[in-house]
Formats: structure tokens, sequence, C-alpha cells
């Protein structure tokens, strides 16, 4: 259901998310990821998309790769690709040698992966010893389904906070991101992606958990009282 949604919807995704349309991905996401993955060498690009992750890391890397599953995405990043190579892929079956890349990227994707602990085990085969994982997601807290800004007019006096769904519920969901627009969400706790780091010889050195960025609080008017609660979250990883 999930990569046959990533084909359904991959144009909505390259219109909105990519070429300077989303002000999270040019004002927060692309610039941490050229700060995190300055290292260089060989970079895995894991859930590339139409390839705008790989496109910017290969200006500092020595061959960026890319994979996806979805083949409309994989199309669309050898189009438009510069120097990248790219392969329609899953993430639980990396189609590469053990030890081979030097930093590897997953950029907002593991949360649309159910096999999470296979997907980390072929992360973590892939790299070479001491090499980096730049792993980000929507924050697995913050951002459980049902969560959302609340404000309580009933109580005296009236409040205003963030609530917080089922966080320690695992679940699937498949959320209206836009009018017509469904893509499936597996929410887990942070403890999960944790655990399933530290089991497959990734040792957590660094997490970031930054607010949300200018642009998108100028669009989304909704969020600004929401401003202090982050949306993403950045695990930084070295594999042992």
């Amino acid at each position: 259901m999930i990569q046959d949604s990533w084909e359904q919807h991959s144009n909505w995704w390259q219109r909105e998310f990519t070429r300077g349309a989303d002000p999270e991905y040019e004002e927060q996401i692309l610039p941490l990821l050229m700060d995190l993955a300055v290292e260089g060498g060989r970079v895995l690009d894991v859930g590339c998309g139409e390839g705008q992750v790989s496109r910017l890391l290969s200006s500092t890397s020595t061959k960026v790769f890319g994979i996806d599953p979805a083949w409309n995405q994989i199309r669309e990043a050898v189009r438009r690709s510069t120097q990248e190579a790219y392969s329609q892929a899953s993430a639980t079956a990396l189609p590469f040698a053990a030890g081979v890349f030097d930093t590897a990227v997953a950029c907002l994707v593991f949360e649309h992966i159910t096999a999470l602990r296979q997907a980390v085990a072929e992360v973590s085969r892939v790299l070479a010893k001491g090499g980096k994982f730049i792993f980000m997601l929507n924050h697995p807290l913050l951002q459980t389904p049902g969560s959302g800004w609340v404000d309580d007019y009933i109580s005296d006096p009236p409040s205003h906070y963030w609530r917080v769904g089922h966080y320690l519920v695992e679940q699937e969901t498949l959320e209206e991101v836009q009018l017509g627009v469904h893509i499936p969400f597996v929410h887990r706790p942070l403890s999960e992606y944790v655990n399933a780091l530290s089991e497959n010889d990734l040792q957590l050195e660094r997490m970031l958990e930054p607010s949300p960025p200018a642009g998108f609080l100028e669009r989304n008017d909704s969020y600004r009282a929401a401003a202090h609660i982050p949306r993403l979250l950045v695990l930084i990883c070295r594999k042992r």
C-alpha cells in the first residue's frame, strides 16, 4: 500500500516539495543536511524521491547513490540528475555490498517504512565502520496521530496547548495531507527508532529538534501559536 501511494502521488510530491516550493526543505532540511554531511565520500540517499537531496550532496561527495521504491520518483530523479546514480529498490533490500558507503541519509522516509528493523539493519550493513547515518523524521512524539494545537475556551481560565495523541501506540494511518492525497504513515515511539539503531551498531552521537522555520510559519497561520513545538527530529549516528 505504501509503495502504491507514492507511485500514485509522485507528481504531487515533486510539485509541492521540490525546486524551492517548500520552505521547510529550503530553509531547514536541506541546509541541515549540507552542514551534517560534510564528510563527503560515497553517500547513500535512502528514499531519495526525485533526487533533490542527492543532487545537493553531490557537490561535496565523491559519489551519491539514491534509491527509492517508486519508479515514478526514480524516473524523475534520473531526468533531473547532474552526476548522481539512481536505482529502484527498497530500503529493506539495498542492492549494494557491505561497507561501501561513508555516509547514509534518510530524509522523512522511515515513518513510511513498515519493516523498521530490517531497513535499519540494511543501512548498517552497507555503511563502512565509522560511517555516519543522518536520520531525519517527522517528530514521533509531537507529530503523533491525533496531536495538534488546542484552543480551549470552555475551561476557566481558557487554556491553549499542544495535544499529544496516543504516543506509545504503534499504528499505521492513512492521512489526507492535501485534498485527495492520502499518504500512509507508520507511527512508533522514539524508543523504537533508538533501539533499532543501537541493535544494529549505529551509535547515537547527536539529536536535534529545531523550531519550525519562519517560511513555514508564514504559510501556516494555524501553527504560529505552536512555533515552540518542533516538527522535525534529527538523529546523527555513527557505525561502530
